[in-house]
């Protein structure tokens, strides 16, 4: 009989983002990945993204004149 050996769990942290093509809004891997991990949009196919929510954009310094 072998030792059971327990397996690692892994865990992706996936963001929401908008296909450029269709509008279609899906999960991708928040770490990037190859092809075979994400293959681009569920609904046409296309590989172009951007973020649902964007980041916030930095404040601008206020100066005294």
């Amino acid at each position: 009989m072998g030792i059971a050996v327990p397996r690692e769990a892994s865990l992706a942290l996936l963001e929401s983002v908008r296909c450029l093509e269709c509008g279609e809004i899906y999960s991708k891997p928040n770490a990037g990945g190859t092809v075979q991990k994400n293959p681009g949009c569920p609904t046409c196919g296309y590989v172009g993204w951007i973020p649902v929510s964007l980041p916030a954009a930095p404040r601008a310094r206020r100066h005294s004149a």
